[in-house]
């Protein structure tokens, strides 16, 4: 069984979205693990049937080394994100994890990632799943 981190802070609403469309395309062959900056993202992703979750970050940097995929916003490797709550500390771990990263390209940092979609939020994530993730999980990629 695949072992799936989402990390997302803030509100979480990025989080959840991702993880109730991983629950409808995989249902209970993946383990979703959330991990959210701060304890109201870690609830919302929580509520959105994550298998369990942490807060903070002690426990995104002691998770994401154990996990298969790592899935969030882009902010999640970029230091002092998310109006400061992706740490350096939360970023290096992230960027530095030898597992797959999938990143949205979501951002409320002056940070832009030329050629990406402008895609809504819903759409950006059935590609992440579809494209990215699917093939992974099917031992496709």
């Amino acid at each position: 069984m695949k072992k799936i981190c989402i990390i997302d802070g803030q509100g979480g609403s990025i989080g959840s979205s991702i993880i109730r469309k991983l629950k409808q395309a995989f249902g209970e062959s993946v383990e979703i693990i959330a991990l959210g900056t701060n304890a109201i993202a870690t609830a919302q992703m929580l509520k959105a049937r994550a298998n369990c979750g942490a807060t903070g970050e002690n426990a995104i940097r002691r998770t994401v080394p154990t996990v298969d995929v790592v899935i969030g916003p882009i902010g999640i490797v970029l230091a002092n994100a998310m109006m400061g709550e992706v740490s350096p500390g939360i970023a290096e771990t992230v960027a530095s994890s030898p597992a797959p990263k999938l990143l949205l390209p979501l951002s409320q940092e002056n940070v832009t990632v030329a050629g990406s979609s402008l895609l809504p939020l819903p759409k950006l994530v059935d590609e992440l799943i579809e494209t990215h993730l699917r093939p992974m999980i099917e031992g496709r990629g």
